[in-house]
């Protein structure tokens, strides 16, 4: 049973790649660390079907951590699930999320963005799904923000919900997430020292709709920039968006704990006796 630490706040990290070779081969030691460091519960991500297994697994076998179902924007060549495939897997004990899914157009390259159709439909594949599953949505988008609001609009993305993970687009961007229901997630970037307009809108956020992650293993928080990142630095994300709104840690670590919980549905673990 995991154990609470009495009268201390209590962290989530809502997106990790505990399935990463280099975080699962210590996962002992990052389970501990979480303890350590109040980190209560997190949130493992899928990126291909290929890995899944994995992740669910870990899930299963360790009370703080919980699992989506998904395929990342990025990578092509991976196994294309169906809307059938999503649905069935995110019916699976510990599934709280679609995702991680979205558009990705900061690689271009000599591609065009009539050559990222593959892209379009593995998105609204994922949202089709997320309507079905009634589960929400983990967005990753990067430079492609108007084709990630068209598409949510055209497939009905509003009725799923989710976040838009790893935010690092503009303050009007975030806007049009919130009016669409999402939250917000912020990670270690908000902590850089060339992130201020990320600070910027984490102070003007409402605090009902912001989250906070590690993406870990990367996007290590100051003072562990360039550093493998883990879901125990979270509270080092939390203390940088805490700052720029002028609250205290543990509030902060507060209400972006119930924002997750609310969120994904994840239950209040209890301390054990």
């Amino acid at each position: 049973m995991y154990r609470a630490r009495p009268g201390c706040p209590m962290f989530i990290d809502s997106h990790c790649h505990l399935s990463f070779p280099e975080l699962q081969q210590r996962l002992p030691d990052i389970l501990r660390e979480m303890q350590q460091a109040r980190v209560e519960q997190a949130i493992c991500i899928c990126t291909q079907m290929e890995e899944f297994e994995t992740v669910h697994g870990l899930a299963l076998a360790h009370e703080p951590l919980w699992a989506t179902v998904g395929v990342h924007p990025d990578t092509e060549g991976l196994r294309e699930p169906d809307v059938a495939e999503l649905v069935a897997l995110a019916a699976r004990p510990k599934v709280v999320a679609i995702g991680e899914t979205g558009l990705d157009y900061y690689r271009l390259g000599e591609r065009s963005l009539a050559d990222m159709e593959w892209q379009r439909e593995r998105f609204r594949v994922h949202i089709r799904a997320a309507r079905q599953a009634g589960k929400p949505l983990v967005i990753h988008t990067r430079s492609a923000s108007a084709d990630t609001l068209r598409l949510l609009d055209e497939e009905g993305g509003e009725q799923a919900g989710g976040v838009f993970h790893c935010f690092t687009e503009t303050a009007e961007v975030a806007r049009e997430a919130l009016a669409r229901g999402f939250y917000i997630s912020f990670s270690g970037i908000v902590s850089f020292k060339n992130a201020q307009d990320l600070r910027d809108l984490a102070r003007e956020l409402p605090l009902e709709r912001l989250l906070i992650e590690t993406d870990s293993p990367y996007l290590a928080p100051v003072p562990f920039r360039g550093k493998t990142n883990t879901p125990a630095l979270v509270p080092h994300v939390a203390r940088a968006v805490a700052e720029a709104r002028g609250l205290a840690v543990e509030d902060l670590a507060r209400i972006a704990a119930d924002n997750t919980r609310r969120l994904f549905g994840l239950p209040v673990l209890q301390e054990a006796a």
